[in-house]
C-alpha cells in the first residue's frame, strides 16, 4: 500500500509542477530574459572600454554568447536553472502559507544563488558549465522534492495561488484609489503663496475707495459691448492663473489694445481679482471683472445645476460626506458642480450684446495671436473646437452611457469628442440654436446621474452635438497637466497649450518640463508676489 501511495504521489507531483509552470512559467522566463537583455545593454553603455571598441573587434563581438538564446535553449543549464527558480518561487509562497518558514528561507537562499550564477554568466558572456550548475541544481532539486513530499496537492496549490493573486489585486486597487484621492486632494489644495496673494489683494480692495470707484467707472465702458473688438471670457477664482491667461494672450497679440477680457469670479475672490487687474498694466487691453453672485437670473428655477447644488443628496455625494469608493475620486471634487465651471453654458445670457467670443480656461497659456479665430468660418456652427478623437477613447461612448436608450437613440457612439478650454463661439448662432435650453434639457434628464457621471464636457457634447466645427489641432494642445511625453514640436506650434489634469503649473506637483512655459507669464516683479513666494 505504501508503495502504491508513493507511486500515486509521483504523477500528482508531476501534475503539480505542470500547473505551477503553466501559471508562472511564461511570465517569469520573459521577465528574466528582459532583465538579462537590459543588464547587458546597461553594461555596454556604462563600460568606457565598450565605447572605445573599433570596427576591428566587431566581428569578434558577434561571436560572444547570446544569453537570450542560451536561457531559452531546452538543453542549456541556464534554462534548467530558470525553470527551477520558477518552481521554487511557487513553493516559497506555499511554504510560508503553511508556516514552514525554514523551508521558505532555504528555497529563497537557493533562488538567490541561481540568480547570481545566471547574472555572472550573462556578464561574462559565456554559458554555465556543468561544474557550476550541478551543485545548485542538485541542492535546489532536493529542496523542491522536500516541498512536494511535505505538502501540497494540486487543489491546495491552485487555491493558494488564487488567494494570493486576489489579495494582490485588492491591494493594488486600494493603492490606486488612495493614490488618486491624495493626488486630487493635493491638486485642489490652494498653495500658501496663492492664498497669501489673495489675502493681500483683498485687503487692498477693502481699504482703497479709489480702486472701488475705478471699478464702478469702468463697468459701463462702451468697449465692453463693442463687436469690432476681440472679446475673451474667463471664469475662475484663481488670480495668478487668470492673470497668466490674460498676460500670455496680450503678450502674443498683434493688437492688444483691441482686446477685451471678461472675467467672472465668485464673491470670495471678487475683490482680489479687481485689485489685481486694476492695479497692473495689461498693454491697454480692457478688463472687466464680474461677481457671479450678482447674477440674479442664475437661480434654481432657471438653472438645473443650481437646483442640483441645493439638493441634499448631491451635496452629500460630491462635497465629502459620501465616501463610497465606487464613486470615482475626481467626481467627489466640488469643482465638477461649481457654478463657475458650468457658467460656460450661459455665455449669451452674460453678454447679450456680443456676437462672437473666445472662451479660455484658467489653466491655459496662449502662445500665438488668437485674433484670427474671430474671422474663422464656422459654417453656421456654434462652437469652434479642436477634436480629441485621434485616440479612440475620446469618442462619445467614452463619456456617455449608451446603454440608456435616451442616449443611444439620438447620438453616434463613435462621434468625435472635442476639447473644452479654448473655444470660439458664434453667439448669434448659439441663440438661434438655443444651445442653453439643450443643456438644460440634458441636465434635467441626468438628475439621477445615469446618463453620465458628472462634469461639463458630457453635457457639452450633447448640447453642441451637430453644432461644432473642428479646428486645426495646432489651435489647442492638451495634456500638460498629466502627460509627460508630449512632443516638443507640437507644444511649440500650438496657439494654446492646456494644463488639463491634476498637475497644474502653479502647484508643486507640476510637471517640471512644462512649468517654465507657464511661469514666464507670472509677474514675479510684483511686490506681493515676491513677498508671498518668500514668506
Amino acid at each position: 500500500m505504501r508503495r502504491r501511495a508513493a507511486e500515486y504521489r509521483r504523477p500528482v507531483r508531476r501534475r503539480l509542477s505542470c500547473w505551477i509552470w503553466a501559471l508562472l512559467g511564461l511570465f517569469s522566463i520573459a521577465g528574466l530574459v528582459l532583465f538579462i537583455v537590459q543588464h547587458n545593454h546597461h553594461e555596454d553603455r556604462s563600460n568606457p572600454l565598450a565605447l572605445e571598441k573599433s570596427a576591428r573587434t566587431e566581428q569578434v563581438e558577434r561571436k560572444v554568447l547570446n544569453f537570450t538564446k542560451e536561457i531559452l535553449s531546452a538543453t542549456s543549464f541556464s534554462r534548467q536553472l530558470a525553470e527551477q527558480i520558477i518552481l521554487a518561487k511557487a513553493y516559497v509562497i506555499i511554504a510560508k502559507e503553511h508556516n514552514n518558514h525554514r523551508l521558505a528561507w532555504e528555497l529563497s537562499k537557493k533562488i538567490r544563488s541561481c540568480q547570481l550564477l545566471l547574472s555572472k554568466a550573462a556578464m561574462r558572456g559565456e554559458p554555465i558549465t556543468l561544474d557550476e550548475a550541478e551543485p545548485i541544481i542538485s541542492s535546489l532539486s532536493s529542496l523542491i522534492f522536500t516541498a512536494q513530499d511535505a505538502h501540497y496537492d494540486i487543489a491546495t496549490t491552485i487555491m493558494t495561488m488564487k488567494s494570493h493573486i486576489q489579495a494582490l489585486e485588492e491591494r493594488a486597487n486600494a493603492a490606486t484609489v488612495q493614490s488618486t484621492l491624495f493626488g486630487q486632494l493635493l491638486a485642489e489644495s490652494l498653495p500658501k503663496s496663492l492664498h497669501c496673494l489673495k489675502v493681500k489683494l483683498s485687503v487692498d480692495w477693502v481699504r482703497s475707495k479709489h480702486i472701488q470707484d475705478l471699478a464702478s467707472e469702468r463697468r459701463n465702458s462702451p468697449r465692453l459691448v463693442d463687436n469690432n473688438l476681440y472679446h475673451f471670457c474667463i471664469f475662475s477664482d484663481n488670480v495668478p492663473a487668470t492673470s497668466v491667461v490674460v498676460n500670455s494672450t496680450i503678450t502674443n497679440a498683434d493688437h492688444p489694445k483691441q482686446m477685451v477680457f471678461h472675467i467672472v469670479t465668485n464673491g470670495v475672490t471678487y475683490g482680489a481679482m479687481q485689485a489685481w487687474f486694476l492695479n497692473n498694466d495689461f498693454k491697454g487691453s480692457t478688463i472687466e471683472v464680474q461677481n457671479i453672485e450678482e447674477f440674479s437670473w442664475l437661480n434654481a428655477s432657471y438653472a438645473p445645476i443650481v437646483k442640483q447644488l441645493l439638493n441634499a443628496d448631491s451635496r452629500a455625494i460630491y462635497f465629502g460626506e459620501y465616501q463610497d469608493l465606487r464613486v470615482e475620486p475626481k467626481l467627489r471634487n466640488p469643482r465638477y458642480l461649481s457654478l463657475l465651471n458650468h457658467l460656460r453654458f450661459y455665455i449669451p445670457e452674460i453678454y447679450p450684446q456680443l456676437e462672437k467670443i473666445v472662451f479660455l480656461d484658467d489653466d491655459v497659456v496662449v502662445q500665438k495671436d488668437l485674433t484670427p479665430l474671430f474671422s474663422l468660418d464656422l459654417h453656421g456652427n456654434v462652437n469652434g473646437a479642436v477634436e480629441t478623437c485621434l485616440e479612440a477613447f475620446h469618442r462619445y461612448y467614452k463619456y456617455l452611457n449608451f446603454s440608456n436608450p435616451i442616449i443611444s437613440s439620438k447620438f453616434d457612439p463613435q462621434a468625435c469628442g472635442w476639447a473644452f478650454g479654448m473655444n470660439a463661439f458664434d453667439l448669434i448662432a448659439w441663440r438661434k440654436a438655443n444651445v442653453t435650453a439643450r443643456y438644460h434639457y440634458w441636465q434635467e434628464q441626468n438628475a439621477d446621474r445615469t446618463l453620465w457621471k458628472l462634469g461639463t464636457l458630457p453635457p457639452a457634447l450633447l448640447a453642441f452635438y451637430g453644432l461644432t466645427e473642428p479646428l486645426d489641432r495646432r489651435w489647442h494642445v492638451l495634456g500638460l497637466g498629466y502627460d509627460m511625453n508630449i512632443d516638443n514640436r507640437l507644444i511649440e506650434s500650438a496657439a494654446v497649450i492646456h494644463f488639463n489634469g491634476n498637475m497644474k503649473p502653479w502647484l508643486k506637483l507640476a510637471i517640471s518640463r512644462y512649468k517654465p512655459i507657464w511661469d514666464r507669464y507670472v509677474n514675479h516683479s510684483h511686490p506681493y508676489v515676491q513677498d508671498c513666494e518668500t514668506s
